[in-house]
């Protein structure tokens, strides 16, 4: 049985008192939300901090009027109306219905990064000499590499980015905010450019975009993606006016295709421009041999996916799809 470390609980009723909390904590403090990540990680020893700042009691962040407050659960979240469909079939995706009951918006937006290296317990990572990520000096995965490669598996983030959405941080310094691509930095370890004393508080998401998420993972029915292609399109007639391209779970970081999305403005989605700007989007893939599945198969299924994603918002019925692919996975 894993058990979980020792630590400090801290229940702030407000953002600026779990900022002050954080500040005054330093590196020993984590926040908390639903748990689904922080908790297992901790039993595992990926991470220990002397003192959990609880965000469960800060009803601001639980609010949905106009943005989406960083507290809500993804079930929550899913009950919302007019949700755009990317933002929606992310969040339905994210693990099983137990885990959106607890797991938050912001809490998936900061997702640890994961590698098959780092995500074992303590005794299986000794024996190994431990990794880049957490105790080690080698990343097992690129040996010669000088950062750590662990993968982002976040679902809605990459969604969130094609639907140009912005978040909210609010921390000792005073409220900021960047747009949700900028959250993300291209390192395993550091991976988001939050400040120590920040707490991501809302997500603002604009309207008028056609937008849809598809994921690729082993088990249709839960699990961490292996691939995430977001795309989020605005028509004028059947001429595409603006487009954007988000890819997730192939790097350290979901990112923006912006050579995909520039291709597509001005063109109809004919079958020849869907085959081009897929092979665009799968181009930008560089998966590494950190997650399940082989990586030359995960790269070159991308182009089939940014090719559903594409042929979906075009209005092809792809229903069939999603449910064989949801029904047997790979």
């Amino acid at each position: 049985m894993m058990r979980l470390p020792w630590f400090d609980y801290r229940a702030p009723r407000s953002v600026a008192e779990a900022s002050r909390i954080l500040a005054g904590e330093g590196p020993q403090a984590m926040l908390i939300a639903g748990g689904t990540d922080l908790l297992p990680n901790m039993k595992r020893r990926h991470q220990t901090p002397k003192v959990l700042v609880s965000l469960k009691g800060i009803e601001a962040l639980k609010k949905a009027n106009g943005s989406l407050g960083s507290g809500l659960t993804l079930s929550q979240v899913l009950k919302i109306e007019n949700l755009p469909a990317a933002l929606r079939q992310a969040a339905a995706q994210v693990a099983t219905v137990h885990l959106r009951n607890a797991g938050t918006l912001g809490g998936n937006l900061c997702l640890d990064t994961r590698c098959n290296y780092y995500n074992q317990n303590y005794e299986w990572r000794k024996a190994i000499d431990f990794c880049l990520k957490k105790d080690g000096d080698i990343c097992w995965v690129a040996t010669a590499s000088k950062r750590c490669v662990a993968v982002s598996s976040t679902d809605t983030a990459p969604a969130l980015i094609a639907l140009n959405a912005k978040v909210t941080l609010e921390g000792a310094a005073g409220e900021r905010e960047i747009p949700v691509e900028n959250l993300f930095k291209n390192d395993g370890i550091d991976y988001l450019s939050r400040k120590p004393d920040e707490i991501l508080t809302k997500v603002s998401v604009p309207g008028g975009w056609k937008s849809t998420y598809w994921k690729l993972r082993r088990r249709g029915a839960f699990d961490f993606p292996i691939l995430g292609v977001a795309v989020a399109l605005k028509f004028s007639g059947d001429v595409v006016e603006d487009a954007r391209v988000a890819l997730g779970a192939v790097a350290s970081r979901p990112f923006l295709v912006e050579k995909a999305g520039e291709y597509l403005k001005g063109k109809k989605l004919s079958d020849d421009v869907i085959a081009e700007a897929s092979a665009i989007i799968a181009n930008r893939a560089k998966p590494m041999d950190n997650t399940d599945m082989d990586l030359y198969w995960r790269k070159e299924v991308a182009d089939d996916f940014a090719g559903y994603a594409l042929r979906e918002l075009r209005g092809d019925d792809m229903r069939a799809t999603r449910l064989r692919i949801a029904r047997y996975a790979v």
